[in-house]
C-alpha cells in the first residue's frame, strides 16, 4: 500500500502564493519521480511539474517562471511553490509518485487531489 498526503491548497487572491506539499509513505522502495498534475472543470488533466530523483525538473509552459517544484528525498516529500497565481490556475491539484517496489517494478500512484482556487 502507498499513501500520499497532500496539503497546502485553498483560496488565494490573484497574484498571491500557495505552497503545496505531498508526503509519500508505504511500500515504496525507491522513488523515481514525483510531480503534480491539475485538472480544471471542463478541462483535461495536465502535468504541472515533476522532479526526478537526480533533481531534474519539468514544467508546463503555463507555469514556468511562477511555480517551483522541489523535493526532500529524506522525507519522501515533494513541494510546489506557486507564486503570481492567476485565476486560470484554479484546479484540483494532485500529487503523483513513480516508485519501484522491492523487486524493481515501477509503479505510478496519484493522490486524491487538493483544491486550489484563485479568485478575488
Amino acid at each position: 500500500q502507498v499513501q500520499l498526503v497532500e496539503s497546502g491548497g485553498g483560496l488565494v487572491q490573484p497574484g498571491g502564493s500557495l505552497r503545496l506539499s505531498c508526503v509519500a509513505s508505504g511500500r515504496i522502495f525507491n522513488i523515481n519521480a514525483m510531480g503534480w498534475y491539475r485538472q480544471a472543470p471542463g478541462k483535461q488533466r495536465e502535468l504541472v511539474a515533476d522532479i526526478i530523483s537526480g533533481g531534474g525538473t519539468n514544467y508546463a509552459d503555463s507555469v514556468k517562471g511562477r511555480f517551483t517544484i522541489s523535493r526532500d528525498n529524506t522525507k519522501n516529500t515533494v513541494y510546489l511553490q506557486m507564486n503570481s497565481l492567476k485565476p486560470e490556475d484554479t484546479a484540483v491539484y494532485s500529487c503523483n509518485v513513480r516508485y519501484a517496489d522491492l523487486v524493481g517494478t515501477l509503479h505510478d500512484y496519484r493522490g486524491q487531489g487538493i483544491q486550489v482556487t484563485v479568485s478575488s
